[in-house]
């Protein structure tokens, strides 16, 4: 572990993208296979492989707690060091007290953290948390901490590792990438990279996969300039899902790769009657039924939705009140072949063939009978299913038009596609394009909370959010309005258990909450260290379904910014 943490050292002060990827591709070769494999999964800012489902559950408070408890340092000094460093695992190096280098391996770092996740409890968990660190030298302290924390801060992607894992065995980058979106695991692809085996990289469904991404357009006109013919749908406000269906069993992951199954167990249902073997790519909605009027059949405002969303348990009572839709645009996996560097066109046209496949309900197993429609049924749970309708679009007068309709529906706007676009997951081109209602909003992650005045004393309703600058965050604003009473104590439970640091009344905490926040208008500032200010900044929503590194940029910043100024 300390050869681990003292070439991550390096690679934090390398500039070089380069440089970066050779230091890590020659650890990789001066190491065995299954040694080199648990590091790349360390090295992804994760101690487990994707798709291994186990989770630490190691809040930052229970990691500050632990580093204060075993450096015997205050509050104060800890305070002080984190305002410097920024991150637990600096400051755990910087607090630890110094020790002669152990052989602390890789393999007992990862058996350690197996046993964490395992482990039900705060206290349990601490304990075998503080055995790891009382182990280890500070720098390597710093790095356990900071795979923990899931984020190195050493200027290392996952795309990174992979360049160095075919660097390192002498391989297509291509093919390390393909495997490992297949398995889900860059351990098991470094293995089969070493070996020479990546063509024996089989799909592994039930592990989340990313998704491809679209880019903001202000114009008809901007969307016509990146691909004459553009394939149209309408942009709903419900929440990206991809849907697993294998051997009678349906699944769902959002974007921040969480399954939320048990959040739409009704969709869960409709899923697992699908008889093929399948990963799709569509939105879920809050879905107004209307079952003597299918044209009457909308989907609902995110408002709506909201109230499913983060729920472990859902009563029959709320799946009434709150009916759901799951929209299927996309195909990245069907009926044994992988289907991302298949055009979008072919792939819609092997979605409707999936979606046409008759489902088989269990009276209809019995009776040998079958229906086509797909989705809910009378003698069993479940929820409508259903293909995006999808238009073309060749001038911007059309696009216009399908843009007004969409709104006048009720949903956000439009997505803007090329139809012969590959689906490549976690990037974000010119592909795929939305154009969403003109109204001023951001999304941005929460960096800190206070707690509120007069009934709110005791709960964390003030919010300060940051947009990204390259790979750092920047505040921008603050805001206490927006969210309900229930939703303010949910998320203070969320952030006492995922704070770093606390100064009387106010909390940093792990920047993962995600909010859209809308605005009056936006001005130059030096309060904040973005260079600008939101006025009357209030929150429109959580974002329980973006990760944090999806959040908005300083770049949008500044194109509202000259937007709003007429630029």
């Amino acid at each position: 572990m300390l050869r681990f943490a003292q070439m991550a050292d390096s690679v934090a002060a390398t500039s070089s993208k380069l440089g970066k990827i050779a230091l890590v591709a020659d650890y990789f070769r001066s190491l065995a296979p299954d040694q080199a494999a648990v590091a790349a999964i360390f090295l992804s800012g994760r101690p487990f492989a994707a798709s291994n489902e186990a989770t630490l559950q190691v809040g930052g408070s229970l990691l500050w707690h632990t580093i204060a408890d075993l450096s015997g340092q205050s509050e104060r000094h800890l305070t002080t060091l984190y305002r410097r460093h920024g991150d637990a695992g600096s400051v755990a190096a910087d607090a630890l007290p110094a020790k002669p280098a152990a052989v602390l391996s890789l393999a007992e770092v990862q058996s350690a953290f197996a046993e964490i996740a395992a482990a039900r409890g705060p206290t349990p968990k601490a304990h075998i948390l503080r055995g790891l660190l009382e182990r280890a030298t500070p720098l390597e302290a710093k790095y356990i901490v900071k795979i923990i924390s899931g984020d190195l801060r050493i200027g290392l992607k996952e795309s990174l590792v992979e360049e160095a894992i075919a660097r390192a065995y002498a391989q297509p980058l291509d093919q390390i990438q393909r495997a490992n979106m297949l398995l889900g695991d860059i351990g098991q692809t470094l293995g089969l990279a070493a070996t020479g085996k990546l063509s024996e990289a089989r799909m592994r469904i039930f592990h989340p996969i990313d998704f491809m991404l679209a880019s903001p357009i202000d114009s008809p006109e901007e969307a016509l300039s990146y691909f004459e013919n553009a394939s149209v749908e309408d942009k709903f406000d419900g929440i990206r899902a991809h849907a697993h269906v294998s051997n009678g069993e349906g699944r769902l992951f959002s974007r921040t790769r969480d399954e939320i199954t048990e959040s739409f167990p009704e969709l869960a249902d409709s899923l697992a009657r699908l008889p093929v073997e399948a990963i799709l790519d569509g939105e879920i909605v809050a879905w107004a039924l209307a079952a003597d009027d299918p044209k009457q059949q909308h989907a609902l405002p995110f408002s709506t939705l909201q109230r499913r969303l983060g729920r472990k348990k859902v009563s029959a009572k709320l799946m009434r009140e709150v009916p759901v839709a799951y929209i299927v645009f996309d195909v990245l996996y069907g009926n044994g072949q992988l289907l991302l560097e298949h055009p979008l066109r072919e792939r819609r046209e092997i979605l409707a063939g999936l979606l046409a496949v008759p489902r088989v309900t269990s009276r209809q197993r019995q009776t040998g009978q079958a229906s086509f429609d797909f989705g809910a049924s009378d003698d069993e749970a479940g929820a409508p299913i259903m293909g995006a309708q999808v238009a073309a679009a060749d001038a911007p007068e059309t696009v216009q038009r399908l843009f007004a309709a969409a709104r006048k529906r009720g949903n956000e706007g439009l997505m803007i596609k090329d139809p012969e676009s590959f689906y490549t997951p976690g990037r974000r081109g010119k592909s795929w394009l939305k154009m969403k209602r003109e109204l001023a909003t951001l999304d941005v992650v929460v960096t800190a909370v206070e707690y509120g005045h007069g009934k709110r004393i005791h709960v964390l309703s003030d919010y300060t959010f940051a947009v990204w600058d390259g790979d750092r965050l920047v505040n921008i604003g603050k805001a206490y309005s927006g969210l309900t009473d229930a939703e303010i104590a949910e998320m203070t439970k969320w952030f006492l258990a995922h704070r770093v640091r606390q100064q009387g009344l106010r909390l940093e905490v792990e920047p993962k909450i995600v909010l859209e926040v809308a605005f009056n208008n936006m001005m130059r500032s030096t309060r904040h260290e973005s260079g600008y200010a939101l006025r009357f900044p209030r929150i429109v929503r959580l974002r329980p379904d973006k990760p944090a590194e999806d959040a908005d940029t300083i770049e949008t910043v500044a194109k509202i910014f000259e937007r709003q100024q007429g630029g």
